[in-house]
């Protein structure tokens, strides 16, 4: 945006901030939107809470996640979060050549990970950190709000938190009057909303990170007092501390055909129908991840294939299904049985695997299968874990959606999994826990 010419009566010329007049440079009060910073505000009219961009309604269709910028754009998304600045140059630039808008994070330290708030200096220390953030990146023209913190209340007993949290608003307010601020919480829960209303008072959004409990949210944010706006953002399959819980501690997760269904269901019967104070949502994982598994939260492969759920994405942001849909995991069997009948197989002995897999466009599909031990590196609130190393030399492909698995020779825990793609860039992805016996 272009610095705007103000003319005066009198016929002198005028930018904002200088006046020429006679030959004498005066000083002149005039404010204006900084170059490039695009206004956003938040309007509540009629009992009714809404984003305005540039005076104009703006209701997030996001993605978590900074991978594949124009796949957002293309099916229908317009917004993109992260959870800290460390890329934001190439983010904001990827952002704005595809006509998106970021919620940038600014990385808060947690208690969880042994920051002091009862430490004055660190916590000022911090303040002028993100600060120094906010100032470098606040006139981009894609930036749309701020998220101060990820999950702060995860594993915390400090309450003073959400001092430095509105400490952190404030200061955004005074050197940033053009964007919003917001503040994560994992899940939602009465104590936490009585005590960021209460010290918080600058932040403007209230943002929820939430998974099964999506379908309940409007009415959750109700129950807890919260009455102003609120973004979803976080959202995507049963995550694994809600999911079915094997005896060796292993999570059943849900196929991508599982996941696609729940993804879909619980955004009609939630969010979307909140029309009073939900400002939109940012999907997760759009890219791929380890956590518990490789395919948990990423809604695409490791090598960038798309899942049901991206089929689902596209029809949510626009109104339309994709020309070409990714194929449907209908059933996945390890000896016969699901990953919820609780699998136990003997060391070294040969079992069959069977999948059923259809494809809405008659593809012909491509079936790989991956043998990983169960997963040790267990972290939370999303924090990096290593990927096991597959196991070769154990599975044989029979045929079409068949393969006979020999089971490992040490007992333990470990995971069969299942990618059947199109050859058009979509995938179905499938697996089943399963626990080795000594003989």
């Amino acid at each position: 945006m272009s610095m705007p010419e103000i003319t005066s009566s009198a016929g002198f010329s005028r930018v904002p901030g200088l006046l020429v007049l006679a030959g004498l440079l005066l000083i002149t009060t005039v404010r204006a939107v900084p170059p490039g910073a695009v206004k956003v505000e938040i309007s509540h009219a009629n009992g009714r809470y809404q984003l305005l961009r540039a005076g104009k309604p703006y209701f997030v269709r996001g993605a978590g996640g900074s991978q594949f910028p124009e796949r957002i754009a293309a099916y229908g998304g317009n917004s993109i979060r992260t959870w800290s600045t460390a890329e934001a140059p190439q983010v904001l630039q990827a952002a704005h050549a595809n006509g998106l808008t970021v919620m940038m994070g600014l990385d808060v330290a947690r208690e969880r990970h042994g920051f002091n708030y009862d430490d004055p200096q660190a916590v000022a220390a911090q303040l002028q950190k993100v600060k120094a953030e906010v100032l470098k990146y606040k006139d981009d023209p894609a930036v749309l709000l701020w998220g101060i913190g990820n999950e702060l209340n995860l594993e915390y007993t400090n309450p003073k938190v959400w001092d430095a949290v509105n400490d952190i608003a404030r200061m955004i307010h005074e050197v940033d009057p053009n964007h919003p601020t917001s503040t994560v919480l994992a899940g939602l829960n009465a104590r936490e909303v009585t005590r960021i209303k209460a010290q918080c008072p600058a932040v403007d959004i209230l943002s929820i990170n939430t998974y099964a409990g999506l379908a309940a949210i409007p009415q959750q944010v109700r129950t807890t007092g919260w009455t102003g706006p609120y973004l979803v953002t976080e959202w995507g399959p049963t995550g694994h501390w809600e999911s079915q819980q094997l005896p060796w501690k292993a999570a059943v997760e849900e196929t991508s055909s599982q996941k696609a269904a729940v993804y879909k269901s619980r955004y009609e019967a939630s969010v979307e129908q909140d029309k009073t104070q939900c400002l939109g949502t940012y999907v997760f994982l759009w890219g791929q991840k380890q956590e518990r598994t490789p395919t948990w939260y990423g809604i695409f492969t490791e090598d960038g294939q798309e899942t049901e759920v991206v089929d689902v994405m596209q029809y949510l942001w626009s109104g339309h299904w994709p020309r070409n849909r990714a194929p449907h995991l209908a059933s996945l069997r390890l000896n016969g049985r699901q990953a919820a009948d609780t699998v136990y197989l003997k060391a070294s002995q040969p079992y069959p695997a069977a999948a059923v897999v259809t494809d809405p466009d008659k593809d012909p599909l491509t079936y790989r299968w991956e043998l990983l031990p169960e997963s040790t590196d267990l972290k939370n609130g999303g924090d990096r874990e290593s990927r096991p190393a597959p196991i070769a030399g154990l599975l044989s492909a029979e045929s079409a959606g068949k393969a006979q698995l020999q089971a490992p020779a040490k007992a333990g825990a470990y995971r069969l999994f299942l990618y059947a793609s199109d050859g058009h860039g979509n995938v179905a992805t499938g697996n089943i826990p399963f626990y080795v016996k000594a003989q």
